[in-house]
């Protein structure tokens, strides 16, 4: 690998009160800790004092901790529009990954014509978390957060195309939106296109970001041979205060980019 295009390459993390981000950091720690090649970064949106000193006690990580919490997209804007490095891996504190896998997104973003590399991305058990999306209708929403099963046997098939589950996963693709619980960027082409869109709290501000690449002319690779483990705790099905955040960024993406009920 050319250490000279992969010299002193940022992992953003953006958290607050993550109660997943010592495992994150305790798996980096032994993946990459010693590598100088890699520095992370991690943007504190007003947690706990106690908190913020635990992450400052790791030696291979910066903190920097804001005094208001701005969201998702503001904390990783802060840490990648500054960035003089070439790349930089958006990384959620919730997610496991080797230095195999980092390796291997590096050389297929420097191998490819893409802005943007993804990997596929488990769940603990090792199944995958379908969160690759072509589309993005109203009606794919209501059937994901309704909790009758039979309405989802019905609409099994729709359900299917939404989650893009016939992705080949002996090859790589070119996809149109890939999740931002990691994904690599190459960073003049994420601050050409302005970087996240902060109107967006959390929630949609991926889907926005990858459809603002398609819409300046660069593209964003899925592989399946790079994986990451997300340790997913879906906030909006379980909290009522997340998931009034996820309908109003819903609201936003679809006043933004036009509304498909279905």
């Amino acid at each position: 690998m050319d250490n000279r295009k992969t010299n002193k390459i940022i992992i953003s993390i953006v958290t607050h009160n993550s109660r997943d981000i010592f495992k994150t950091l305790d798996h980096l720690e032994k993946e990459i800790g010693e590598d100088p090649r890699f520095e992370v970064k991690i943007f504190d949106n007003n947690s706990k004092a106690e908190y913020i000193a635990k992450m400052q006690d790791y030696p291979f990580v910066t903190v920097i901790s804001a005094n208001e919490n701005l969201g998702f997209g503001h904390g990783h804007n802060q840490l990648l529009m500054n960035a003089t490095q070439e790349y930089g891996f958006i990384c959620n504190p919730d997610i496991l990954v080797t230095k195999e896998s980092i390796e291997g997104l590096l050389k297929k973003i420097q191998e490819n014509e893409a802005a943007v590399v993804v990997p596929q991305v488990l769940n603990e058990d090792g199944s995958i978390q379908y969160l690759v999306r072509k589309r993005l209708a109203v009606f794919d929403y209501l059937l994901r957060f309704i909790p009758f099963h039979w309405v989802k046997k019905v609409f099994k098939k729709r359900l299917s195309a939404y989650e893009c589950r016939d992705l080949p996963q002996d090859q790589t693709s070119y996809i149109r939106m890939g999740s931002g619980c990691f994904m690599l960027v190459e960073i003049a082409r994420f601050k050409e296109i302005g970087g996240f869109d902060e109107q967006f709290f959390m929630y949609f501000e991926d889907n926005d970001l990858c459809l603002r690449y398609e819409k300046a002319g660069y593209r964003i690779l899925y592989t399946p041979f790079e994986k990451v483990v997300h340790l997913y705790g879906k906030g909006a099905h379980r909290s009522a205060k997340l998931f009034l955040v996820f309908m109003h960024s819903m609201m936003k993406f679809f006043n933004k980019w036009g509304w498909r009920l279905f």
